[in-house]
């Protein structure tokens, strides 16, 4: 894991107003941790979390709330 990639990433998307699922999906995903129990993962969720597993940064711009 990159800890810088991380940190920017994570920053950049709380900065801007993405959905909060969706970073904690990405950051799950990112650190290659566990899901979160199936009734409690969402679209943003799930989207984030796959993001991050592929390790992608850039995924997250129709997750931004307007």
């Amino acid at each position: 894991m990159d800890k810088k990639t991380y940190y920017e990433t994570s920053k950049k998307m709380e900065s801007v107003g993405v959905d909060p699922a969706y970073v904690m999906g990405w950051q799950t995903g990112f650190m290659h941790s566990p899901k979160l129990e199936e009734q409690r993962v969402t679209d943003a969720y799930d989207a984030g979390y796959n993001d991050g597993l592929q390790g992608k940064t850039d995924g997250f711009s129709s997750w931004t709330k307007q």
